[in-house]
């Protein structure tokens, strides 16, 4: 039998809204997906912090790229662009209901291997860590947040 994505390419932190997540050894990287209906648009804020806790938490200015559309499959995502910043504000507008963040490992400053996505309104965030160090099945991988 084969090894099904989860384990073998990506591990999930559904809920993830404010929550530390270790990228370190565990993966090359974290994507971040966000998600409010209705319109009515958000500010995502991205942080990184040395351990779970929050340890010297930061803002993480590095986010140039970023996703957007309505989030249900009815369309394409659109590419938006800014300058380097920790925060990315979604428009009052149905097609950017959903949103897509990715941070590389390396984009952490030395000894910093927790990164989080916040929501300031009533957004959800689920985190994706991706390209995993280590292939396994999914209940032996360790669990995001330590």
């Amino acid at each position: 039998m084969s090894q099904k994505a989860l384990g073998r390419l990506f591990n999930a932190t559904p809920a993830a809204d404010g929550v530390w997540i270790n990228v370190g050894d565990q993966a090359a990287g974290v994507t971040f997906l966000g998600y409010l209906g209705g319109g009515v648009g958000d500010t995502f804020t991205l942080q990184q912090a040395k351990d779970s806790s929050g340890t010297g938490a930061v803002n993480l200015a590095s986010v140039s790229e970023y996703w957007t559309n309505t989030g249900n499959g009815s369309d394409a995502w659109t590419r938006r662009t800014q300058t380097a910043a920790a925060t990315v504000v979604t428009a009052a507008s149905a097609t950017q209901n959903a949103v897509v963040v990715e941070v590389e490992g390396t984009q952490l400053a030395d000894d910093y291997c927790f990164v989080k996505l916040t929501s300031t309104g009533a957004g959800t965030v689920t985190a994706i860590t991706r390209d995993l160090g280590v292939m396994r099945a999914p209940d032996n991988l360790p669990a995001t947040g330590v």
